[in-house]
């Protein structure tokens, strides 16, 4: 066998130091502008929490028309689930979220985050946002996906 052409790669450890603050940290890189309403990265050491796909279902099953409505209810259940698990919204190290329209979702940007800071208050996990054809439940116009990780 021959061994692999090119540069090798190092892992070396991070030193836990007891200064390390509890909970995610923010990754900025130097330089970058300041994002808006999400980090770039996170990271963090814990248990795992996450979420599937969550939508704004009430605990009827019913879901309402309104994009926004939908937003608050879909991030009030992802609350819910990251409770059971011991998870609160300062936890939160990464969301997903999939809109079958990125308009609505961008003429809605200010009661979003409006909606989001209700909820969630002002911490920012990383993010994406991601428009799909349709999702599962043909009224749904949001879904989301959380990952927390709860410090040790």
């Amino acid at each position: 066998m021959t061994a692999p052409k090119g540069p090798t790669l190092s892992v070396v450890p991070h030193p836990t130091t007891d200064t390390s603050p509890p909970g995610p940290q923010v990754l900025q890189p130097s330089g970058w502008p300041m994002p808006k309403g999400y980090a770039n990265g996170m990271a963090a050491d814990g248990r795992l929490v996450v979420t599937g796909g969550v939508i704004g279902w009430d605990t009827q099953g019913r879901l309402e028309p309104d994009f926004v409505a939908q937003v608050r209810q879909t991030l009030s259940n992802v609350s819910e689930i990251l409770a059971e698990g011991g998870a609160r919204s300062e936890h939160l190290v990464r969301l997903t979220w999939y809109v079958v329209d990125i308009e609505e979702y961008l003429a809605s940007l200010k009661e979003l985050g409006r909606v989001y800071r209700e909820i969630f208050g002002a911490h920012y996990p990383a993010m994406a946002l991601v428009q799909v054809v349709r999702l599962v439940e043909k009224e749904a116009r949001v879904e989301i996906e959380a990952t927390a990780v709860v410090p040790r």
